[in-house]
């Protein structure tokens, strides 16, 4: 009797089957090494890109530490120059104009002074000391240290209207706040710009910088 066909294909090559098997382990096994290798390329990418912003952060903390100590070296020195400022300037201010007309030896001793508080100043700018004047301005508690209050309806609340001691700066800090008189009783003050520092609640006079409303040693 005949053979009968086999529905299934004739197996005319049995080694080609079984080397299929083994090289498709082999080609998933590549593919996971290489998302491994794509991976672990990606975090040393991103660890790198770290280290330099972090690197960066430091070269500018470095320069900033290292500029602010350049400018600010010399606050106590400075201080303690400021002590001649107020001296040459009180001199100035306790010589009548009309004494120093009449006397030439006074007049040339005062444009003498004179000459020596400009050239402190200009010396003190050059190493970035500026002097603070406020007179007429608005009182800034940041800037300045009330000393007591004038009643006036003549300027708005809250403007400086007598100048005690000159203050100064370094930099973008204060040095030494000015002493000031402020004044009290007048129309309010315009809002202050955005960014302008607002005034303390109350008396318009900011922490520790309390006034009364008499001048100091009055009853």
């Amino acid at each position: 009797m005949p053979d009968e066909p086999s529905d299934s294909p004739p197996n005319d090559n049995p080694q080609a089957q079984q080397e299929t098997a083994p090289n498709k382990d082999a080609g998933a096994e590549v593919a996971g090494d290489l998302d491994a290798l794509l991976a672990e390329n990606a975090d040393m990418r991103d660890k790198l890109l770290r280290t330099m912003a972090d690197m960066e952060n430091l070269r500018r903390r470095t320069e900033r530490e290292k500029d602010d100590t350049s400018r600010y070296a010399i606050s106590n020195f400075a201080r303690d120059v400021l002590t001649i400022g107020d001296n040459l300037r009180r001199v100035i201010e306790h010589v009548p104009a009309e004494a120093a007309t009449k006397d030439p030896a006074l007049k040339s001793f005062l444009e003498g002074v004179e000459l020596t508080e400009r050239e402190l100043l200009k010396m003190l700018e050059k190493h970035g000391v500026t002097r603070l004047d406020p007179l007429g301005e608005r009182f800034d508690p940041n800037k300045q240290q009330a000393m007591y209050e004038v009643p006036t309806t003549d300027v708005p609340e809250g403007t400086v209207v007598q100048v005690m001691q000159a203050g100064y700066t370094i930099g973008d800090r204060v040095l030494r706040p000015a002493l000031v008189a402020v004044a009290k009783g007048g129309p309010k003050a315009a809002p202050s710009p955005k960014g302008e520092p607002k005034e303390a609640q109350g008396n318009g006079f900011g922490p520790g910088h309390a006034a009364n409303d008499d001048k100091p040693g009055d009853a």
